[in-house]
């Protein structure tokens, strides 16, 4: 009898496991009915549990000029997904002892510019580095959104460059400079192409049989989704992405699968590299960063993740793992508006039957104002008014009384009470989020933000509301040129508007935000005045984004 009971309970349990998993496809297959829409882009998709593949399924178009289909086997550039591949050719030749993480970068690149600083491989690899980044570099100094980028370009560039973001170890700053030159690294001790020696030493070996390093951007590969930004109707990228390291890989879902399942279950051969992949290292002021190896390292329900996302021209892709839990999930898509970090994160809410928002940080609590705080009179909150301005975020804040209370502003439409706590330090009551602390410091003439949660933001006083914007808007006007990269952008007036003009990008009308402090669109993002103590215009400082305070010297 007991032989006989036993195929019946092991059938109930597949059965049931069976019909959890169809249950499982049926909602994930409903999140991409709207990619197979007519002449609509679409995707690929790969969940994997327990080593089993639970759902693969391909949608939409790979293009709409010839009509041809997606499917499971089609290869999509992954983007920033790249970045963990490179980080494990740094590994592998680290186990090779051919390198060490803590080596100054220059000790295998020693053309590079001496910024009186030691940034080590260590940096490269954790963002940490303080180098400008690539597309910001090319687009100030003349290249098009377009316009091919090349790891020979950022090599040129980045020779003549002299300054750093911030001291290596300060700050995370995501940076893909950084990653082509670690490319270049592997290039230079290994004396084969970066794309050879991935191919030998870890596509290979580990049966990622259909990934490939794009180095060779006009050649053509057979089964490539062809990539569209999505506006009012699709547009087809233009392919303009040359370099290789920080980007440019093409993979399947299943290649990419493979690679996960290492985080899970690692070949013998490759248990410390992948367990290196996971290292994170603190910024020299303690505070941890999620950043390991190309890889971020994250709790989401309440379970550790590893992931990664990647965006070039319309490709969008993403790649997660669950190591405890033994699941995989792979998005690759070929369009610019799918989504696809919301649509990972409604895959794991299915997988794990969960109703709740997916939460990536600690859960924070509801504001009140504080049952008891100190009054201060409009006279002492007076002297805490003004601007306050971020040279790290490149953005302002404005502080003033309203009905006898201090007021913190962000934008026109936004401000927020601060409530005292302490003689210069204030509670900023935002009613929805963790309430951060405002301490004002005298000294310094600083206003400090503090989150439970992250690092302090810092704020330098910048100007009074009374120190009005400048209307001599004539001592701007001429040529300001950047040695670092050859080029010059002129300033001039037409009527009451102000334009920075280049020889690329035309005229770009600039919109004053402060007394010193102008913006404009891409690639000038932020202008920052500089002035000698008689306040004669010196010269410019121009940042966007992740390359900050390019200097540009008045010529004329």
């Amino acid at each position: 009898m007991k032989i006989k009971k036993y195929p019946s309970i092991v059938f109930i349990i597949f059965l049931s496991v069976f019909n959890s998993f169809g249950q499982h496809t049926q909602k994930i297959d409903s999140l991409f009915t709207s990619w197979n829409f007519p002449n609509h882009p679409g995707g690929s998709i790969m969940v994997v549990k327990n080593n089993k593949t639970i759902f693969s399924k391909a949608y939409g178009l790979a293009s709409i000029e010839y009509n041809v289909t997606n499917s499971t086997n089609t290869l999509f550039n992954i983007g920033s997904i790249s970045k963990q591949f490179t980080a494990m050719g740094i590994v592998l030749l680290e186990e090779q002892n051919k390198l060490s993480f803590e080596d100054d970068v220059r000790k295998h690149l020693p053309e590079l510019p001496d910024f009186r600083e030691t940034i080590t491989i260590r940096h490269l690899l954790h963002h940490t580095s303080g180098l400008r980044d690539l597309h910001g570099l090319l687009g100030l100094a003349g290249w098009r959104r377009n316009d091919l980028e090349t790891n020979e370009d950022l090599y040129r560039i980045i020779k003549n460059q002299k300054e750093l973001n911030f001291k290596p170890g300060e700050e995370f700053l995501y940076c893909n400079t950084g990653y082509i030159l670690l490319a270049q690294i592997i290039e230079r001790k290994s004396k084969l192409p970066f794309s050879d020696w991935m191919k030998k030493n870890i596509f290979d070996p580990l049966g990622m049989k259909n990934t490939y390093v794009e180095d060779q951007y006009g050649r053509v590969v057979t089964n490539n989704a062809t990539s569209y930004y999505s506006q009012k109707e699709f547009k087809r990228a233009i392919e303009s992405w040359g370099y290789f390291g920080s980007g440019n890989m093409h993979s399947t879902t299943k290649d990419i699968n493979v690679w996960l399942h290492n985080f899970i279950n690692p070949g013998e051969k490759w248990v410390t590299a992948f367990n290196k992949l996971l290292s994170t290292t603190p910024l020299n002021n303690g505070y941890k960063t999620n950043y390991g190896f190309g890889v971020r390292i994250e709790n989401h329900f309440e379970k550790k993740m590893i992931q990664h996302g990647g965006a070039v021209g319309g490709f969008r892709a993403v790649a997660r793992v669950y190591p405890e839990e033994q699941l995989q999930i792979v998005i690759l898509s070929n369009f610019s508006k799918s989504n696809v970090g919301s649509m990972i994160d409604k895959i794991a809410e299915i997988i794990f039957e969960s109703n709740q928002k997916p939460q990536l940080t600690s859960v924070t609590k509801k504001s009140e104002i504080p049952n008891s705080f100190i009054r201060q009179s409009n006279k002492k909150l007076k002297q805490f008014e003004g601007i306050y301005w971020s040279d790290i975020e490149k953005i302002g804040r404005k502080v003033y009384i309203k009905n006898d209370t201090l007021r913190y502003s962000s934008s026109e439409t936004n401000e927020w009470p601060l409530v005292a706590i302490g003689k210069n330090t204030f509670e900023m009551v935002l009613h929805q989020y963790e309430n951060p602390i405002v301490k004002f410091d005298s000294d310094t003439h600083q206003m400090i933000i503090t989150f439970s949660n992250g690092l302090p933001g810092v704020f330098e006083f910048l100007q009074s509301h009374q120190q009005q914007n400048t209307n001599d808007l004539t001592a701007l006007v001429g040529d300001y040129y950047s040695s670092e990269l050859k080029t010059t952008y002129s300033i001039l007036l037409k009527e009451s508007d102000v334009y920075c003009e280049h020889i690329r990008h035309g005229k770009i009308k600039i919109k004053q935000l402060y007394y010193n402090i102008f913006s404009g669109s891409w690639p000038i993002g932020i202008i920052e005045i500089e002035r000698d103590k008689e306040g004669k215009v010196n010269g410019l400082r121009m940042s966007n984004g992740r390359t900050r305070n390019v200097w540009f010297k008045k010529v004329i």
